[in-house]
């Protein structure tokens, strides 16, 4: 598969599943948690799912087009290992981490604290999404939606 086609299968994959558990996420209020900014695209398409929830967002550096920016009190910038801790106990209703890399020595590290810090984020019965496996005793693994291929992309919900 070109590198193209595994972009578009992945943010198809994030877009099938964020539409997926709207209606589910909705149901609980915490706010939305998005591990990874980037350039804003998921960002944007969070806030059009949930105008009425706190959404905060963490990265390394600023990257994102202006107009799918966060607000200051809604960015959290620096290494996200360190900066998503300080929101275990958040109660969050969603958290959503898009950070892998594709090189399997980088992803095994990442594995070594997102588990945790996904798993401590949520309230019971909150929903994490990811693009890498989270393997965690408070994580349940959830089924993809059928346009979704398994192993692209992981839904987990906090027991």
């Amino acid at each position: 598969m070109s590198r193209l086609d595994s972009f578009i299968r992945r943010l198809s994959a994030q877009r099938d599943i964020l539409n997926a558990v709207a209606d589910e996420v909705r149901t609980l209020h915490g706010p939305v948690l998005e591990l990874g900014l980037g350039n804003g695209r998921t960002f944007d398409h969070l806030r059009e799912l949930f105008p009425d929830y706190r959404i905060v967002a963490f990265d390394r550096t600023v990257n994102a087009y202006g107009p799918s920016m966060p607000s200051a009190e809604n960015l959290v910038l620096g290494e996200i290992k360190d900066t998503a801790r300080t929101f275990i106990g958040a109660n969050a209703s969603l958290a959503h981490a898009d950070i892998g890399t594709g090189y399997e020595d980088k992803d095994a590290i990442t594995l070594t604290w997102l588990p945790e810090i996904m798993a401590g984020v949520l309230a019971p019965g909150g929903l994490a999404i990811s693009g890498l496996p989270l393997e965690h005793p408070d994580l349940a693994v959830l089924p993809l939606p059928s346009s979704v291929k398994g192993g692209r992309y992981f839904i987990y919900r906090r027991r």
